[in-house]
């Protein structure tokens, strides 16, 4: 604990794909996160699923966010590790974070 804060709370990640193979991110993206770090996938094709990505403003697959919050860590070929370090992966979240 810092102060008042609990830090084993878990990231969210979420990966947007577009129902092709996700080149392995959702291993990339446990390896480059801590255990605490809970991952998603979700397929932009299904319409039950595309509401989340849309209201995040995501526009190609594949996208992620960190803890609800879209990253801009793919506007080349593929994810940009440093990127998703900046937006918290691998950092457990505190608390208060959230």
């Amino acid at each position: 604990m810092l102060g008042n804060e609990t830090v084993n709370a878990k990231r969210q990640i979420e990966i947007f794909g577009a129902g092709c193979p996700t080149w392995g991110a959702e291993s990339r993206i446990k390896d480059l996160g801590c255990p605490l770090s809970e991952v998603v996938v979700l397929v932009m094709k299904d319409a039950a699923t595309a509401q989340r990505p849309r209201g995040l403003g995501v526009r190609s697959a594949p996208a992620f966010s960190v803890d609800r919050k879209l990253t801009d860590c793919c506007s080349g070929r593929g994810p940009d590790d440093a990127v998703l370090a900046a937006a918290g992966l691998g950092r457990p979240l505190r608390q208060s974070q959230r």
